[in-house]
């Protein structure tokens, strides 16, 4: 009998984190589940297990704090009970321009989609490198390759860090990949305060949907995913636009250009 893989998910109550833990229950996988609300967590738990027969573990953990990271770093350390997949899914959005959102927000915002997915990434892949075997998929956005603030400059960061980290471990049996969706359903907009009304119903993407595409690229070997026909579109025609044109594109849809 095959041994039943374990995939551990970040910001897995909510949005993208939480269309990964329905898709990868389904698939029958056991979970790792990874928020800051504990009553949360346990509820979406035991619906992934009633549902589908895995086991769900809860870890609450804000990412955001040395002590969350921490707590994470050692559970993705554990050899015992090991994790086959990493999701780091975790983010949030500010509102507001350059100078407007407070430097704690900015640098929050640094501490949960750079350090958090820095130290996580690399907690996972010391022993996946070990067993030869295993996948991290860091959830970045098409903000990545925008010209747009704290938000897009992080996401940037993500992407250009899981595309060399990913060359690093060349069969290695480990697979990195950075996951670029567009604006996504969930309540991520809605927890940022951002209006949504300005945004043209053809830019909206189904999560579930978009998971399903994320894991067939994965499964492909790719390391970078913008797992839409329209979004490769547009992100093809950005890397032709004038810079400055794509700045004030950008500002006219918002300081947050992107999903979770």
């Amino acid at each position: 009998m095959p041994r039943m893989t374990t995939a551990l998910i970040t910001g897995a109550t909510a949005g993208i984190g939480a269309a990964f833990t329905r898709r990868l229950a389904a698939d029958g996988h056991n979970l790792v589940l990874v928020a800051r609300d504990t009553e949360r967590l346990r509820e979406h738990a035991t619906e992934l297990h009633d549902r589908h027969g895995i086991e769900a573990e809860v870890l609450t953990a804000d990412l955001s704090t040395d002590q969350g990271i921490e707590a994470v770093e050692n559970r993705l350390s554990e050899s015992k009970h090991s994790v086959d997949l990493l999701v780091n899914n975790a983010g949030f959005g500010n509102k507001g321009r350059f100078l407007d959102v407070p430097m704690a927000d900015e640098l929050t915002m640094l501490k949960v989609h750079c350090e958090a997915v820095l130290r996580l990434t690399s907690a996972a892949v010391v022993g996946m490198q070990a067993r030869g075997r295993g996948g991290v998929v860091n959830v970045a956005s098409v903000a990545a390759f925008l010209p747009r603030g704290t938000y897009g400059a992080s996401k940037s960061w993500v992407v250009q860090f899981t595309q060399g980290a990913a060359r690093d471990l060349a069969g290695s049996g480990v697979r990195l990949m950075a996951l670029c969706p567009g604006f996504v359903r969930t309540e991520f907009h809605d927890r940022a305060g951002m209006g949504t009304d300005n945004i043209p119903g053809w830019m909206w993407l189904d999560a579930d949907k978009l998971v399903a595409a994320a894991l067939a690229d994965l499964a492909r070997g790719k390391t970078v995913s913008v797992p839409d026909p329209r979004y490769k579109a547009l992100m093809s025609a950005v890397k032709l636009a004038p810079r400055g044109l794509l700045g004030g594109i950008t500002s006219k849809t918002g300081r947050k250009y992107g999903p979770q």
